[in-house]
C-alpha cells in the first residue's frame, strides 16, 4: 500500500506492508520510504507473510498479551 506524505503526496511517500482481516484485525506489519528503497525482496515478502499469518491468527487473549508485553502497540 503507498501511502503519500503531507505536502509530497504518493510519489514522495512510503509504501507500507499491512495484514488485514476484513471486519476482524488489521496489522501494520513493515514500512519503508520509497526513496529509501525501491520494493522489498521475495525471501522478506516470504517472512512478512509468514509474521502476518501468525498474527492473523492470534486469539484475543494473545493479543492482551502481546499488547501488555510490548510486543505489539495498538494504534487508533
Amino acid at each position: 500500500m503507498r501511502v503519500g506524505r503531507p505536502g509530497q503526496g504518493k510519489r514522495g511517500g512510503v509504501r507500507t506492508v499491512v495484514a488485514l482481516r476484513i471486519q476482524d484485525k488489521a496489522f501494520f506489519v513493515y514500512g519503508f520510504a520509497k526513496s529509501a528503497r525501491g520494493n522489498i525482496e521475495a525471501s522478506e515478502l516470504k517472512a512478512l507473510q509468514r509474521l502476518a499469518s501468525e498474527l492473523l491468527g492470534y486469539e484475543e487473549k494473545q493479543l492482551r498479551l502481546a499488547l501488555a508485553a510490548g510486543e505489539l502497540q495498538e494504534v487508533n
